[in-house]
């Protein structure tokens, strides 16, 4: 097989979230859902990866691994910890985070808010109210006038159909159920609201949150480009490969339309959209079906389909006509080897786009780092690093040696 040069200036990079890596995000809703006594996540976060401390030499390695680029999302809860209230020192830390990605070289592609928010916010009706959207666009507004010079890239929102995918697929029970839930009673209580007045981002599904979530990625760019920064910025969805078997066409097109096409058509002006897939998802005649018997599964439950990317990318860009960059893309597993072929196979796919005349910007690999994977706790590991849970001594995969030879030479093999 011939070796396949990618377009020059092509972005390799590799991602974090704040509150998967930094550790003791404790002003956000996240913190306060983990530490309850009957908490829906199997543990806390805790220091997490010490990553606020660690990120000088986490940076470096990357950097010296091969990759141009770096996601990492900045934290809401640390920037405005009080309605209205800017800390200086939040702002000055993730200053110094950017010019270290600079400094090695990396450019640096910042997510505005990547699911955790203020427990203030939360206390206003969180994501279901339809202040929140003026409010996020606010905190978005003051880093790009911080930072926005030293910002590459820049993505509003994490996944902003998150909540219509995990209720269409089947991985989150109905609403009414989870406000049920001792843990929600008990956070909800902390909080001095009621347990349906306790609106998180991921668990924003109702056509209301689907509003607010969408008004505050638009005002967010438009507060974005007021500032004068002139980096691209788009939002970032989970684009679902949607199969339909044995007679499941009808909804299959139904869920499709419910989770992907209702985003991707809401993104008119945007520079690019962010497309994050793992694996595909399979609906017959009564909705979503297991995994195929046979095939290989991750960690995380997933068919190993990496595949799934190639036609999550074609849809985004046939469906909203954008440039696209792959914000997240990655294998939870034990098996390093799997990791490398999962991320070979799926760049084939990125190869077959971009001949194809797609404009794809750049792949990112989810993640950097063996993380807290929100409510599977420190499980499943995605990273292209090691993390010791007792030392947070860092330790190089083989897959991270491989990606970065990949990176470095622009050339897939």
């Amino acid at each position: 097989m011939e070796s396949y040069l990618f377009p020059e200036n092509f972005i390799w990079s590799t991602a974090t979230a704040a509150h998967q890596v930094e550790g003791n995000n404790t002003n956000n809703d996240i913190w306060l859902l983990e530490q309850v006594e009957h908490s829906m996540f199997k543990e806390p976060s805790l220091d997490a990866c010490d990553h606020f401390h660690r990120y000088p030499d986490d940076i470096k390695l990357l950097a010296d691994l091969g990759f141009n680029s770096y996601r990492f999302s900045i934290e809401w809860a640390r920037v405005e910890p009080v309605e209205g209230q800017f800390s200086a020192a939040a702002i000055n830390h993730y200053r110094r985070m950017l010019e270290a990605c600079h400094e090695h070289g990396l450019k640096p592609f910042v997510t505005f808010h990547h699911f955790s928010s203020p427990q203030w916010l939360l206390q206003q009706g969180g994501w279901e109210s339809a202040a929140t959207s003026a409010l996020f666009a606010r905190y978005c507004g003051r880093i790009a006038r911080d930072l926005g010079h030293l910002i590459g890239g820049g993505c509003t929102i994490n996944e902003v159909n998150i909540g219509r995918v995990l209720i269409s697929s089947g991985m989150m029970p109905p609403m009414t159920k989870i406000r049920q839930s001792p843990g929600w009673i008990e956070a909800s209580a902390q909080l001095g609201i009621t347990p349906n007045e306790l609106n998180p981002f991921m668990f924003a599904v109702s056509e209301q949150g689907r509003a607010v979530v969408m008004a505050a990625h638009h005002q967010a760019v438009a507060a974005i480009r007021a500032s004068g920064s002139t980096f691209p910025v788009g939002a970032t969805l989970a684009v679902q490969d949607i199969v339909s078997v044995a007679g499941g066409e009808a909804i299959a097109a139904q869920h499709r339309q419910a989770v992907n096409e209702a985003y991707l058509t809401d993104l008119v002006g945007d520079d690019f959209v962010g497309v994050q897939c793992y694996t595909r998802h399979r609906y017959d005649a009564s909705g979503p079906m297991p995994p195929e018997a046979g095939i290989e599964l991750t960690q995380m439950s997933y068919e190993f389909w990496p595949e799934a990317l190639e036609s999550a990318i074609r849809q985004a860009y046939a469906t909203s006509g954008l440039p696209i960059m792959v914000t997240e893309n990655g294998l939870a597993t034990t098996d390093d080897r799997r990791r490398i072929a999962y991320v070979e196979r799926a760049l084939h796919g990125v190869k077959n786009c971009l001949e194809d005349g797609i404009p794809v910007m750049g792949y990112t690999y989810w993640s950097a780092l063996d993380n807290f994977e929100w409510m599977l706790g420190y499980t499943p590991t995605f990273g292209l690093i090691a993390v010791d849970r007792q030392t947070q001594a860092r330790t190089v995969k083989d897959s991270a040696v491989w990606l970065g030879s990949v990176a470095r030479s622009n050339t897939l093999r």
